[in-house]
Formats: structure tokens, C-alpha cells, sequence
């Protein structure tokens, strides 16, 4: 399924992408505005099948946006998107991020 249009991102498909450690570690490498990053540039404690589920996981509910680049799949969050939808969660869930402890749990 391609990423849903801006009028179709759902809130509880949103907090359930970001409800997982994993995915939510790929959307705190992606936070700086204009971030693009290949799938391969995140260190993701898991297998190869498993990461693509969850970059899969925030592509269809409309936190990233995924497109290839020659070879490569890229990624950016939908932060306009978002913000204009959900004023602040996307804001709050990276403050929040930000001031877990030092090795909290990340995925």
C-alpha cells in the first residue's frame, strides 16, 4: 500500500506506528527538519525483513515518506502533514524522546 494522501492519515494509525521502539528510533534519526535518510543508513537491531516491516509500518500511516533514489529507498517524516493534522504530537513525541534517560529502551 502507498502512503496515504494528507486527508487519509488516521490518528490511531499514527500512535500505532509510533508505539514500537524500533519505529520510533527511525522517526528520532529522521527529526532534524529537511532529513533524508536511506533505508540502510539506520543501525536498526533487527533483521533486514523486520526493519522493512516497520519502515512499511510509518510509510502507510503517513509519518514518512518513502521514494526511491536510483538504488535506494528514502525516507523523510511527513512533519507538514502531520503538524497540520495533529498540532504537536509529532513535537511532543520527540521532547519526549529527548528526555528519556540514557539508555533507555530503544528498540
Amino acid at each position: 500500500m502507498p502512503e496515504p494522501a494528507p486527508e487519509e492519515i488516521r490518528l490511531e494509525c499514527v500512535l500505532h506506528a509510533l508505539a514500537d521502539p524500533v519505529r520510533l528510533r527511525i522517526v528520532a534519526e529522521l527529526a532534524e527538519p529537511g532529513c533524508e535518510l536511506n533505508c540502510l543508513a539506520f543501525d536498526l537491531p533487527v533483521t533486514k525483513s523486520t526493519g522493512t516491516h516497520h519502515f512499511r509500518v510509518l510509510r502507510e500511516a503517513g509519518v514518512i515518506r518513502q521514494w526511491r533514489r536510483g538504488t535506494s529507498k528514502m525516507n523523510t517524516l511527513r512533519r507538514t502533514d502531520l503538524a497540520r493534522l495533529y498540532p504537536g504530537l509529532l513535537e511532543s513525541v520527540l521532547a519526549a524522546l529527548r528526555s528519556r534517560p540514557a539508555g533507555a529502551a530503544q528498540g
